[in-house]
């Protein structure tokens, strides 16, 4: 199929060809069709498989349509995003789409002053893609009127609803005209995006592309059984090899990502962070970075990790478990993009296993076990230790209590005692990691 026979307008055409693209994805060539007669949809696709422009060009098309008969002065479609990143990404999307076309877009976003946003929406936009809570924020203030909107997007719903959107996305529904068209896109449809759909969408058209439990086949994936202490000597050895081009590290806490990329640059890594505490402007600046191949790892929390859109990643290292087998699915979706091969690597300490055995039940297989490092643990080895405590007569030694000292060093890097007055380099040193001779690509 190709993307005339989508009934796309010549226009749309030329600008998809511009843009190096020659047949449409498996979402576009389902989803496109019905979105242009007006249906509402339920999209369930992974992450990387041309999703964005399976809403936005008919979207483009309709606006411009409807221009034709004069109607300029409203916002006629509203795309909600969980983040600013992917906020961003996928006003980009509409941007290039729509170069040759009098379509205006405009992003609204947390994090950055307002001014700028407002002044934009007052000159005018028929797109708005935005973050519900500067969205509600503006609404609040009289800057924005949502009663025009004829098409409401909701991309990335189950991660709206992981970081708590709910309440503020049925706000924002019941802001919109009641006969409008809905589409909802999410990479996994659990019970409450179901839910959701049946509150908003209007005898959907479903469209699934990936089943919702299976990883893209593009993707190796591997579990390395690690000791919580040696994970930061593990991901210095694994970043080191010449494979790995660019690599995007999750961690569970800002602060540890935070750690964990000053220990890795102490090791001669090149990395940076970005997490929730970085101001807009610093986001886009690492992303930046990390795109021209300027720092090698990119430490990362899961809040910000959508809308990172790279095509060039080649590994995705989750050096904490993600807590959800949807979360693991999310993360290793940032790799293997635009038809390109990727690897995820998974640390796994024996405190962790209960979350492996939750992934592995729901996308149906079971993850292989790398055990060519210099840190291989039995998996079982958590049992081991429980075991070993029982005495010969049956009875159980009393726990070990463990002091606080000043300036000891705990379990794991990222639990430094604030009195140490230990470098990260002594600290690297300590935790037998090595010092590289990398400097970047």
């Amino acid at each position: 199929m190709t993307f005339a026979e989508l009934t796309l307008n010549q226009t749309l055409l030329d600008a998809i060809t511009k843009g190096g693209y020659e047949v449409p994805t498996p979402i576009q060539a389902k989803a496109i069709p019905h979105i242009l007669k007006g249906k509402d949809m339920l999209g369930s696709a992974q992450t990387g498989t041309g999703k964005t422009a399976a809403f936005a060009l008919p979207i483009i098309q309709k606006i411009e349509e409807a221009k034709k008969h004069g109607d300029t002065k409203h916002v006629r479609a509203l795309v909600l995003a969980p983040t600013r990143e992917l906020a961003l990404q996928i006003k980009d999307n509409f941007v290039i789409y729509s170069n040759d076309i009098k379509v205006r877009t405009t992003a609204i976003y947390g994090g950055v002053p307002k001014r700028k946003q407002i002044q934009a929406l007052r000159r005018g936009a028929d797109v708005v893609v935005a973050t519900p809570g500067r969205l509600l924020d503006l609404m609040n203030q009289g800057v924005i009127r949502l009663n025009k909107v004829d098409t409401f997007v909701l991309d990335e719903a189950d991660r709206m609803l992981d970081m708590g959107f709910i309440h503020d996305v049925k706000k924002i529904a019941a802001s919109v005209p009641k006969h409008r068209q809905t589409l909802l896109f999410s990479a996994t449809i659990p019970k409450s995006i179901e839910t959701l759909s049946n509150a908003l969408l209007s005898e959907p058209i479903r469209v699934e592309i990936t089943p919702e439990n299976t990883p893209l086949n593009t993707i190796n994936q591997s579990i390395y059984f690690v000791k919580k202490s040696d994970k930061s000597a593990l991901i210095s050895d694994i970043l080191y090899k010449e494979a790995v081009t660019s690599a995007l590290v999750f961690v569970r806490t800002k602060h540890g990502a935070n750690d964990l990329t000053k220990l890795l640059n102490a090791s001669g890594v090149l990395s940076d962070t970005i997490h929730g505490n970085k101001t807009q402007g610093q986001r886009q600046r690492t992303l930046k970075s990390f795109k021209q191949g300027k720092v090698k790892v990119l430490v990362a929390t899961d809040i910000a990790s959508r809308g990172i859109d790279i095509d060039d990643l080649t590994h995705v290292i989750n050096y904490d478990m993600p807590e959800s087998a949807e979360t693991y699915l999310h993360r290793i979706g940032r790799t293997a993009r635009a038809g390109k091969e990727g690897n995820s690597i998974s640390f796994c300490s024996p405190q962790e296993t209960h979350l492996l055995k939750s992934i592995q039940k729901h996308i149906e297989m079971k993850i292989p076990v790398e055990g060519d490092h210099r840190f291989k643990i039995e998996k079982a080895d958590k049992k081991k230790n429980k075991s070993n405590k029982r005495v010969a007569n049956g009875s159980t030694k009393p726990p070990h209590k463990k002091g606080k000292g000043k300036g000891k060093k705990s379990e794991s890097f990222d639990k430094f005692s604030k009195s140490s007055t230990k470098s990260y380099k002594d600290n690297a040193k300590k935790y037998k990691v090595k010092r590289r001779s990398y400097q970047g690509k």
